[in-house]
């Protein structure tokens, strides 16, 4: 009975301090990250804010092959809007432009519905760098505390950085082309 009573009264000062923890993550998260493309910023801007060109350089595009994809009436540019529905790697939500001053930024809102829900900010920047172009992506978004919970257990920065990078990748290589 004394074990079990040790038991319980060191799982509830776990969970309590992994509260505290959480409590002290910042209220608002950002990954960001930066490639240098060996190309001009009007040569890179067309991929990155026509929807239907993502799927050229996207790494979200290839998770799911059976990913359902909707567009509106209009692909690229602002007010353009894709939604997409697919399995536990992609989840499903939705992204409209926001603002698309060519060839230099990309600023999308960006939905999720699917595996939880979450309203974060996109943004493309594209910048003049030595004999070609600076592209930095980047997301941000508010941090509830479920989600700072979360946060303890998972590094977002790691997590998703992984994929911006990969995404930067494959831009570099097809705008290089």
């Amino acid at each position: 009975m004394k074990m079990l009573a040790i038991f319980f009264a060191v799982f509830f000062v776990a969970v309590g301090a992994v509260l505290v923890f959480a409590a002290t993550k910042p209220d608002v998260f950002e990954v960001r990250r930066t490639v240098v493309v060996n190309a001009a910023p009007d040569k890179i801007f067309p991929y990155i804010n026509d929807f239907k060109r993502w799927m050229v350089w996207s790494p979200y595009e290839n998770k799911d092959p059976a990913m359902q994809r909707t567009y509106s009436s209009t692909t690229s540019g602002k007010g353009a809007t894709y939604a997409w529905n697919g399995d536990k790697n992609v989840g499903s939500g939705s992204m409209e432009i926001m603002d698309a001053p060519a060839p230099s930024r990309v600023t999308i809102k960006l939905d999720f519905t699917r595996p939880f829900e979450a309203h974060n900010i996109a943004d493309f920047r594209l910048e003049p760098a030595n004999n070609g172009t600076q592209v930095t992506w980047s997301m941000s978004g508010p941090t509830p505390f479920f989600g700072k919970i979360l946060h303890v257990f998972i590094d977002m920065d790691k997590m998703v950085g992984r994929d911006f990078e990969a995404g930067l990748a494959n831009l570099k290589a097809v705008a290089e082309k």
